[in-house]
């Protein structure tokens, strides 16, 4: 590592006109092929998957993307003259438009049920032949004016449906240009310099720009979801400003010590360059282990997401050390650089961290207590978790995906933005008077409020029906609704008879997505911790050490967990940020349990392994655990309050998503760096004395030998 430093710093014109070429290329290149992103997931085995196959094959021209087109009227009725041939004109332009399949005109008898009771709204389904991916921007946005121009001072048409509300999602963030400008505030302040500030900063936007063009070409190559560039920005930030501030933290302490900036380069990148190559790569364990879910879906995001980590941390070992050899003692301000050359350096031992440190070997028992409290009463709210997925009653006023949802569920009940689908295989008469019972046992089950008349595909092998429940799609009752249906309502009404009926919609799907990925869940957490785990124990040589870092990181997930459930699900951040309470996203926990548990390893490595090194020379626990915190303690809590203001601020704007993965990942890098790291794992690794470095000699034999402080490969030589 020592010479990958001394390389960069000595080739520093070299170094930084590679990068700097490397990001205009990708980024040219990038931006003249585009993106081809894709939010499609495939759930095989599951009843909603076999429904949408039996669709596709029997109903080509019903089996794609649907959109709703809602009108209203302040006054008179939908079957008013006037309105009436002003819809059917609109309806005649919108079949025309391009994948286009078929329009469901409530002025259709078999569709009378499409009109509300009091005659005032109504709605025509919009049948794609493809899935919504698949639709052209460019026929969702004719689609989308037609309708503006049928609009009139009493007649209001608004749009529901997933390809239009990609149309209208916000484009990108703010959160982005708040959390840098906030990152360099703190910088500023920690550092005292303008010059220490712009290294982090500069490193971080160079790799993100990279891995941002990176990531638009993998999308030709890889399913990777629309969100996957916002959440790559959300970690790049993040990461990639913490992993420069640890590493220009320890050249600015060499530099304080009178050693030559070449020197202090190389002895920077091979001690927190260390700790930083096995923090990037235990997060990028962490978002690979999304693969044993496998999920299509899931796969691309954690590729994206791994990239964002790779290149951020390659530009950290290699750009950076260029940087400081532009900058050499310029890291400290002038002020500091007569300080460090007349000899008056900061005493660590009288400073506030090492008050602190004292503090917690003097009461260990009674803070680690504390500490336990406050995290089991954060993650009370976890235990009422819902997965599910978010519906579009969750976007702004205003908006007409919005508007649209809310004409529905007023006109004709919540449960509108939401029908099931009842799909039978049909191979002999018998079939169909099975789903024509089904039907009829349906329509008084309690929690559906109407049934469709019984439809048939042309060659008479499949036949479905519509229900409509009493309550919305992401409501915790329509999940239950499902449950019943399959295993005890279409059950018993078809007894005796050998009928596959299976109930799909779009509402099922996501149901079926979120107990998919629940049921997984167990196995991901196991895998993650086990690597984990595994990666610190050839680093420490201690089995309680990573046994430690396990439970700590499932502390900090149930505790931000249960911040996500109270601002989400129970409602408490509605106004705060614009949203509506309902079920949180069913991808976020695993997605979200990758980043948090490598981001928890990478301050468990940073505190332990300057810890490690002191046990190295001294063999005295109490020493290592207080020299340790002391000299990392504001390099942590620096880099955790960066951390969190950049997740934070992605809260302005932006999805609902992403402002479940912003205020997720903010809460839990606080209750990690300022709870666990700065309270519970100190205490505990006061109590546990040496047992922290303990590792059987036979087991000690057999593993190989990692490295993450150089003073541990000197210590063995």
């Amino acid at each position: 590592m020592k010479v990958l430093g001394r390389f960069a710093f000595r080739n520093k014109f070299y170094v930084i006109g590679f990068w700097l070429l490397a990001v205009i290329g990708i980024t040219v290149i990038s931006q003249s092929v585009g993106s081809a992103f894709s939010d499609s997931f495939s759930l095989p085995g599951t009843e909603s998957s076999k429904a949408l196959t039996l669709l596709g094959k029997a109903f080509p021209r019903q089996a794609g993307d649907t959109e709703t087109i809602v009108f209203h009227v302040k006054s008179g009725t939908v079957n008013d003259p006037s309105v009436k041939s002003a819809i059917e004109a609109l309806f005649v332009k919108v079949a025309n438009i391009p994948t286009v399949g078929t329009v469901k005109s409530p002025y259709d008898p078999l569709n009378a049920l499409q009109i509300s009771k009091d005659q005032q709204t109504a709605y025509a389904p919009v049948v794609y032949t493809v899935r919504e991916h698949q639709i052209k921007t460019k026929n969702v946005q004719s689609l989308v004016d037609l309708g503006k121009a049928a609009r009139t001072g009493n007649l209001e048409v608004e749009f529901g449906g997933q390809a239009v509300g990609q149309l209208n999602a916000a484009k990108g963030s703010p959160g982005e240009i708040i959390g840098i400008i906030a990152a360099g505030i703190i910088l500023f302040i920690s550092f005292g310099s303008l010059f220490a500030m712009l290294l982090p900063l500069g490193v971080a936007l160079i790799s993100l720009v990279s891995a941002t063009g990176i990531v638009t070409l993998l999308t030709h190559a890889i399913g990777i979801a629309s969100f996957a560039p916002i959440l790559g920005s959300l970690i790049g930030l993040g990461v990639g400003i913490d992993y420069a501030l640890f590493i220009v933290s320890r050249y600015r302490r060499e530099i304080s010590r009178g050693v030559d900036p070449e020197d202090a380069a190389a002895t920077s990148i091979d001690t927190s360059g260390r700790a930083v190559l096995f923090a990037g790569a235990t997060v990028c364990i962490a978002l690979l282990g999304l693969f044993v879910l496998r999920l299509s879906f899931l796969n691309g995001v954690a590729v994206a997401a791994t990239t964002t980590v790779l290149v951020t941390m390659i530009a950290s070992l290699t750009l950076l050390p260029a940087l400081l050899g532009v900058m050499k003692r310029r890291v400290h301000s002038k002020r500091s650089r007569k300080s460090i050359d007349s000899g008056n350096t900061q005493d660590h031992e009288q400073s506030s961290w090492a008050k602190w440190s004292r503090t917690i070997a003097k009461a260990p028992k009674l803070l680690s207590v504390g500490a336990i409290a406050i995290i089991l009463i954060l993650s009370i709210p976890f235990f009422s978790l819902h997965l599910g997925s978010s519906d579009q009653g969750n976007n702004p006023k205003g908006t007409t995906t919005r508007s649209a949802y809310d004409l529905l569920a007023k006109g004709f009940g919540p449960g509108t933005n939401g029908p099931l689908q009842i799909i039978a295989e049909v191979k002999s008469a018998l079939d169909t008077q099975a789903l024509k019972t089904v039907a009829a046992v349906l329509a008084s089950t309690p929690g559906v409020v109407a049934v469709s008349p019984v439809i048939s595909s042309a060659d008479g092998t499949v036949a479905l029906l519509q229900v409509i429940p009493s309550t919305g799609p992401q409501d915790v009752k329509t999940s239950n609704l499902i449950k019943s249906l399959r295993t005890t309502v279409i059950p018993k009404a078809l007894a005796g008879s050998t009928t596959a009926i299976y109930v799909g919609g779009t509402t099922a799907i996501f149901d079926d997505f979120a107990s998919v990925i629940a049921g997984k869940l167990p196995l991901f957490i196991g895998v993650i911790i086990l690597l984990g785990c595994l990666l610190l124990l050839l680093a420490f040589r201690s089995l309680v050490i990573p046994l430690t870092a396990g439970v700590m990181n499932l502390f900090a997930a149930g505790a931000s967990f249960g911040i996500v459930v109270a601002m989400f699900q129970w409602g408490w951040g509605q106004k705060l940020l614009n949203i509506g309470s309902g079920p949180v996203e069913a991808f976020l926990p695993v997605i979200m349990l990758a980043i948090l548990f490598g981001l928890s390893m990478d301050y468990q490595v940073f505190l332990v392994s300057r810890m490690h090194e002191e046990w190295l020379h001294s063999k005295e626990n109490g020493k290592a655990v207080t020299v340790g915190q002391t000299e990392t303690g504001r390099i942590i809590t620096s880099a955790a309050l960066i951390m969190i203001t950049v997740f934070a601020s992605f809260v302005f704007g932006g999805e609902k998503v992403i402002k479940e993965f912003g205020v997720g990942l903010a809460s839990a890098v606080f209750i990690d760096a300022f709870v666990l790291r700065t309270v519970l794992v100190p205490a505990l690794m006061h109590l546990f004395g040496a047992s922290n470095w303990w590792l059987p000699r036979w087991l000690d034999k057999r593993l190989p030998h990692l490295s993450v402080e150089a003073a541990e490969v000197e210590d063995l030589v």
